[in-house]
């Protein structure tokens, strides 16, 4: 889904039945692991009251890029380097002088490979 494309929750003309809609959005929910697809699939999530036929057409559209893409991942071969599961967290409580809020963050690793990381205030 591009970046600046817009779902509203009120837009095309509301699904006769979303019973169909939910179920493909719950199951893309266990996708969610895929990064490349995890901003667009809670974006869905957020319609599931209301869903329309632009909804349903955004759903299609992330369903025809899973089956465009089912070959890609992360390869790790058996022979390399052992892999092990590193990570950090770092906290700053309180530490703005201002308005006495508190910075945190965290890095996690696969072996050498920068995963995942947030970072909070």
């Amino acid at each position: 889904m591009a970046a600046n494309s817009k779902l509203f929750k009120v837009s095309g003309t509301s699904l006769k039945d979303p019973t169909e809609y939910r179920s493909v959005v719950g199951a893309l929910q266990y996708v969610t692991t895929r990064s490349d697809i995890a901003f667009v699939v809670n974006r869905v999530c957020r319609l599931l009251h209301t869903p329309t036929i632009d909804h349903w057409a955004a759903v299609r559209h992330i369903l025809r890029y899973l089956k465009g893409t089912i070959d890609h991942g992360l390869f790790f071969a058996s022979n390399s380097c052992p892999l092990s599961i590193q990570a950090f967290l770092d906290a700053d409580w309180a530490g703005c002088p201002d308005d006495k809020r508190s910075t945190r963050g965290y890095a996690i690793f696969l072996g050498q490979n920068f995963i995942a990381w947030s970072s909070k205030t």
